[in-house]
Protein backbone atom coordinates (compact mmCIF):
# COMPACT_ATOMS: atom_id res chain seq x y z
CA UNK A 1 0.00 0.00 0.00
CA UNK A 2 1.41 3.42 -0.99
CA UNK A 3 1.31 6.07 1.72
CA UNK A 4 1.47 9.74 0.84
CA UNK A 5 1.56 12.96 2.78
CA UNK A 6 5.08 13.27 4.04
CA UNK A 7 6.71 10.20 5.58
CA UNK A 8 10.40 10.10 4.85
CA UNK A 9 11.70 7.61 2.28
CA UNK A 10 15.13 6.06 2.54
CA UNK A 11 16.20 6.99 -0.97
CA UNK A 12 19.80 6.87 -2.07
CA UNK A 13 21.42 10.22 -1.12
CA UNK A 14 22.25 12.69 -3.87
CA UNK A 15 25.34 14.89 -3.94
CA UNK A 16 23.36 17.84 -2.57
CA UNK A 17 21.76 15.77 0.16
CA UNK A 18 25.18 14.58 1.28
CA UNK A 19 26.19 18.17 1.70
CA UNK A 20 23.29 18.81 4.08
CA UNK A 21 23.35 15.44 5.85
CA UNK A 22 25.44 16.81 8.67
CA UNK A 23 22.43 18.87 9.82
CA UNK A 24 20.20 15.78 10.17
CA UNK A 25 20.00 13.81 13.40
CA UNK A 26 22.00 10.63 13.05
CA UNK A 27 19.90 7.45 12.75
CA UNK A 28 20.49 4.37 14.88
CA UNK A 29 22.31 1.60 13.06
CA UNK A 30 18.97 -0.20 12.71
CA UNK A 31 17.65 2.39 10.21
CA UNK A 32 19.14 3.54 6.94
CA UNK A 33 18.32 6.46 4.63
CA UNK A 34 20.00 4.77 1.70
CA UNK A 35 18.26 1.43 1.19
CA UNK A 36 15.09 2.53 -0.60
CA UNK A 37 12.74 1.34 2.20
CA UNK A 38 10.48 4.05 3.69
CA UNK A 39 11.70 5.13 7.10
CA UNK A 40 8.25 4.61 8.62
CA UNK A 41 8.43 0.96 7.53
CA UNK A 42 11.94 0.53 8.91
CA UNK A 43 10.87 2.12 12.19
CA UNK A 44 7.73 -0.03 12.30
CA UNK A 45 9.71 -3.23 11.73
CA UNK A 46 12.32 -2.29 14.32
CA UNK A 47 9.65 -1.57 16.93
CA UNK A 48 7.96 -4.91 16.15
CA UNK A 49 11.28 -6.68 16.75
CA UNK A 50 11.82 -4.83 20.01
CA UNK A 51 8.28 -5.61 21.16
CA UNK A 52 8.85 -9.28 20.43
CA UNK A 53 12.03 -9.19 22.49
CA UNK A 54 10.21 -7.65 25.46
CA UNK A 55 12.17 -4.39 25.33
CA UNK A 56 9.28 -2.19 26.49
CA UNK A 57 8.38 -3.80 29.81
CA UNK A 58 8.84 -0.48 31.62
CA UNK A 59 6.61 1.37 29.17
CA UNK A 60 6.30 2.20 25.48
CA UNK A 61 8.04 5.44 24.37
CA UNK A 62 6.00 8.44 23.26
CA UNK A 63 6.16 10.13 19.88
CA UNK A 64 8.65 12.79 20.97
CA UNK A 65 10.97 10.19 22.48
CA UNK A 66 10.83 8.07 19.31
CA UNK A 67 11.56 11.14 17.18
CA UNK A 68 14.61 11.90 19.28
CA UNK A 69 15.88 8.32 19.53
CA UNK A 70 15.51 7.54 15.83
CA UNK A 71 16.14 11.00 14.36
CA UNK A 72 13.00 10.97 12.21
CA UNK A 73 10.00 13.26 11.77
CA UNK A 74 6.81 13.10 13.81
CA UNK A 75 4.90 12.08 10.68
CA UNK A 76 7.22 9.11 10.20
CA UNK A 77 6.72 8.10 13.83
CA UNK A 78 2.94 8.36 13.50
CA UNK A 79 2.90 6.23 10.35
CA UNK A 80 4.92 3.54 12.13
CA UNK A 81 2.66 3.64 15.19
CA UNK A 82 -0.43 3.42 13.02
CA UNK A 83 0.88 0.14 11.62
CA UNK A 84 1.45 -1.18 15.15
CA UNK A 85 -2.08 -0.23 16.17
CA UNK A 86 -3.59 -1.87 13.08
CA UNK A 87 -1.65 -5.05 13.93
CA UNK A 88 -3.07 -5.00 17.47
CA UNK A 89 0.36 -4.60 19.07
CA UNK A 90 -0.24 -1.30 20.87
CA UNK A 91 -3.15 0.76 22.17
CA UNK A 92 -3.28 4.53 22.03
CA UNK A 93 -5.77 7.33 21.68
CA UNK A 94 -6.28 11.05 22.08
CA UNK A 95 -5.11 12.13 25.50
CA UNK A 96 -3.75 8.68 26.41
CA UNK A 97 -0.17 7.47 26.39
CA UNK A 98 0.71 4.59 24.08
CA UNK A 99 0.96 1.19 25.78
CA UNK A 100 1.77 -2.32 24.69
CA UNK A 101 -1.42 -4.26 24.12
CA UNK A 102 -2.14 -6.85 26.79
CA UNK A 103 -1.38 -10.49 26.25
CA UNK A 104 -4.37 -12.72 25.58
CA UNK A 105 -4.78 -15.65 27.98
CA UNK A 106 -5.67 -18.86 26.15
CA UNK A 107 -7.70 -21.63 27.83
CA UNK A 108 -7.27 -25.13 26.42
CA UNK A 109 -10.63 -26.88 26.50
CA UNK A 110 -10.97 -30.33 27.99
CA UNK A 111 -8.36 -30.13 30.76
CA UNK A 112 -8.61 -28.85 34.32
CA UNK A 113 -7.54 -25.32 33.52
CA UNK A 114 -5.56 -23.01 35.81
CA UNK A 115 -5.69 -19.28 35.22
CA UNK A 116 -3.04 -18.88 37.94
CA UNK A 117 -0.63 -21.23 36.15
CA UNK A 118 -1.32 -19.81 32.68
CA UNK A 119 -0.66 -16.21 33.74
CA UNK A 120 2.62 -17.27 35.35
CA UNK A 121 3.59 -19.34 32.30
CA UNK A 122 3.27 -16.22 30.13
CA UNK A 123 5.75 -14.42 32.35
CA UNK A 124 3.09 -12.06 33.71
CA UNK A 125 2.76 -11.06 37.34
CA UNK A 126 -0.23 -12.88 38.87
CA UNK A 127 -2.08 -11.13 41.66
CA UNK A 128 -5.57 -11.11 43.15
CA UNK A 129 -7.55 -8.41 44.90
CA UNK A 130 -9.49 -10.29 47.56
CA UNK A 131 -12.96 -8.75 47.83
CA UNK A 132 -14.28 -11.26 50.35
CA UNK A 133 -13.34 -14.43 52.23
CA UNK A 134 -15.98 -15.67 54.66
CA UNK A 135 -18.04 -18.49 56.08
CA UNK A 136 -21.60 -18.29 54.77
CA UNK A 137 -24.81 -20.15 53.95
CA UNK A 138 -26.47 -20.21 50.52
CA UNK A 139 -29.19 -22.74 49.75
CA UNK A 140 -28.86 -22.35 45.97
CA UNK A 141 -25.11 -22.96 46.01
CA UNK A 142 -25.49 -25.83 48.47
CA UNK A 143 -27.84 -27.50 46.00
CA UNK A 144 -25.21 -27.17 43.25
CA UNK A 145 -22.73 -28.88 45.58
CA UNK A 146 -25.21 -31.60 46.52
CA UNK A 147 -25.30 -30.46 50.15
CA UNK A 148 -28.15 -29.77 52.59
CA UNK A 149 -29.43 -26.19 52.31
CA UNK A 150 -28.15 -25.20 55.76
CA UNK A 151 -24.61 -26.56 55.38
CA UNK A 152 -21.85 -24.01 55.97
CA UNK A 153 -19.80 -22.87 52.97
CA UNK A 154 -16.56 -20.97 52.46
CA UNK A 155 -16.94 -18.15 49.92
CA UNK A 156 -13.95 -16.49 48.22
CA UNK A 157 -14.39 -13.49 45.91
CA UNK A 158 -11.47 -12.08 43.92
CA UNK A 159 -10.55 -9.86 41.01
CA UNK A 160 -7.76 -11.67 39.16
CA UNK A 161 -5.04 -9.48 37.67
CA UNK A 162 -2.24 -10.05 35.17
CA UNK A 163 0.54 -7.46 35.34
CA UNK A 164 -1.80 -5.35 37.50
CA UNK A 165 -4.50 -5.25 34.80
CA UNK A 166 -7.89 -6.77 35.77
CA UNK A 167 -8.59 -10.00 33.92
CA UNK A 168 -11.45 -11.78 35.69
CA UNK A 169 -13.98 -11.47 38.51
CA UNK A 170 -14.11 -14.78 40.34
CA UNK A 171 -16.43 -16.08 43.09
CA UNK A 172 -16.01 -19.61 44.43
CA UNK A 173 -17.81 -21.62 47.13
CA UNK A 174 -16.53 -24.77 48.85
CA UNK A 175 -17.95 -26.93 51.66
CA UNK A 176 -16.77 -25.57 55.00
CA UNK A 177 -16.27 -29.17 56.13
CA UNK A 178 -13.11 -29.34 54.02
CA UNK A 179 -12.32 -25.67 53.39
CA UNK A 180 -12.53 -23.96 56.79
CA UNK A 181 -8.74 -23.78 56.89
CA UNK A 182 -8.79 -21.45 53.87
CA UNK A 183 -10.29 -18.64 55.97
CA UNK A 184 -6.81 -17.77 57.27
CA UNK A 185 -5.10 -17.76 53.85
CA UNK A 186 -3.91 -14.60 52.09
CA UNK A 187 -4.99 -15.19 48.49
CA UNK A 188 -3.20 -12.16 47.04
CA UNK A 189 -0.64 -14.44 45.38
CA UNK A 190 -1.93 -17.90 46.33
CA UNK A 191 -3.49 -20.59 44.12
CA UNK A 192 -6.77 -21.92 45.53
CA UNK A 193 -6.23 -25.58 44.69
CA UNK A 194 -2.70 -25.54 46.12
CA UNK A 195 -3.99 -24.07 49.38
CA UNK A 196 -6.89 -26.53 49.52
CA UNK A 197 -4.43 -29.39 49.12
CA UNK A 198 -2.33 -27.94 51.93
CA UNK A 199 -5.14 -27.45 54.46
CA UNK A 200 -7.42 -30.36 53.50
CA UNK A 201 -5.16 -32.84 51.73
CA UNK A 202 -7.33 -32.89 48.62
CA UNK A 203 -8.06 -30.97 45.44
CA UNK A 204 -10.43 -31.18 42.45
CA UNK A 205 -9.15 -33.40 39.66
CA UNK A 206 -11.92 -32.78 37.13
CA UNK A 207 -15.41 -31.44 36.74
CA UNK A 208 -17.65 -29.55 34.37
CA UNK A 209 -17.69 -26.01 32.97
CA UNK A 210 -20.37 -24.04 31.16
CA UNK A 211 -19.07 -21.07 29.15
CA UNK A 212 -21.36 -18.39 27.72
CA UNK A 213 -20.89 -15.02 26.03
CA UNK A 214 -22.22 -12.09 28.08
CA UNK A 215 -22.06 -8.30 28.18
CA UNK A 216 -20.51 -6.60 31.20
CA UNK A 217 -23.01 -5.01 33.57
CA UNK A 218 -22.08 -1.84 35.44
CA UNK A 219 -20.60 -3.64 38.46
CA UNK A 220 -18.53 -6.03 36.34
CA UNK A 221 -17.32 -3.16 34.14
CA UNK A 222 -16.16 -1.26 37.22
CA UNK A 223 -14.32 -4.26 38.65
CA UNK A 224 -12.61 -5.19 35.37
CA UNK A 225 -11.87 -1.66 34.15
CA UNK A 226 -13.90 -2.01 30.96
CA UNK A 227 -16.89 -0.23 29.44
CA UNK A 228 -20.42 -1.32 30.38
CA UNK A 229 -21.67 -3.67 27.68
CA UNK A 230 -18.16 -4.87 26.74
CA UNK A 231 -17.88 -8.49 25.65
CA UNK A 232 -17.05 -11.02 28.38
CA UNK A 233 -17.16 -14.75 28.96
CA UNK A 234 -19.11 -16.15 31.90
CA UNK A 235 -17.69 -19.44 33.21
CA UNK A 236 -19.61 -21.63 35.64
CA UNK A 237 -17.56 -24.48 37.09
CA UNK A 238 -18.28 -27.52 39.23
CA UNK A 239 -15.06 -29.06 40.54
CA UNK A 240 -14.96 -32.70 41.61
CA UNK A 241 -12.63 -35.03 43.45
CA UNK A 242 -11.44 -38.29 41.92
CA UNK A 243 -14.47 -40.08 43.44
CA UNK A 244 -16.82 -37.57 41.70
CA UNK A 245 -17.70 -35.75 44.92
CA UNK A 246 -18.45 -32.12 44.04
CA UNK A 247 -16.40 -29.76 46.23
CA UNK A 248 -16.35 -26.51 44.25
CA UNK A 249 -18.92 -24.21 42.67
CA UNK A 250 -17.47 -21.22 40.84
CA UNK A 251 -18.73 -18.29 38.82
CA UNK A 252 -16.19 -16.28 36.83
CA UNK A 253 -16.57 -13.38 34.43
CA UNK A 254 -13.55 -12.89 32.17
CA UNK A 255 -12.74 -10.00 29.87
CA UNK A 256 -13.39 -10.95 26.26
CA UNK A 257 -10.43 -8.90 25.01
CA UNK A 258 -7.99 -10.79 27.25
CA UNK A 259 -9.21 -14.37 27.03
CA UNK A 260 -9.56 -16.98 24.29
CA UNK A 261 -10.73 -20.60 24.18
CA UNK A 262 -8.35 -23.00 22.46
CA UNK A 263 -8.94 -26.36 20.75
CA UNK A 264 -7.06 -28.43 18.20
CA UNK A 265 -8.51 -30.57 15.43
CA UNK A 266 -7.59 -33.44 13.16
CA UNK A 267 -9.42 -35.16 10.28
CA UNK A 268 -11.07 -37.28 12.99
CA UNK A 269 -12.54 -34.24 14.73
CA UNK A 270 -11.75 -31.85 17.54
CA UNK A 271 -9.22 -32.90 20.16
CA UNK A 272 -9.96 -31.51 23.60
CA UNK A 273 -7.58 -31.64 26.49
CA UNK A 274 -4.18 -30.32 27.43
CA UNK A 275 -3.50 -32.31 30.57
CA UNK A 276 -4.55 -31.64 34.14
CA UNK A 277 -3.30 -28.35 35.51
CA UNK A 278 -3.70 -27.76 39.25
CA UNK A 279 -5.14 -24.43 40.23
Amino acid sequence: MTRTGGPEVAAAPSQSSRASSSSRPSLPDRLSRGNGVPLWRQLHDDLVARLGAGKFESGFPGEVELQRDYGVSRHTVREALRGLREAGLIDSGRGRSTRVRSTTIEQPLGGLYSLYRQVEALGLDQRSEVLGLESTHDAEVAAELGLPADDALVRLERVRLADDEPLAHDVVWLPASIADGLLEVDFTHAALYDELARVAGTRPTGGRERITAVSADDDTARLLGIAPGAACLAIERLGQLADRTTVEYRRSTVRGDRYALLTSWTPQGYQLGAGDLPR
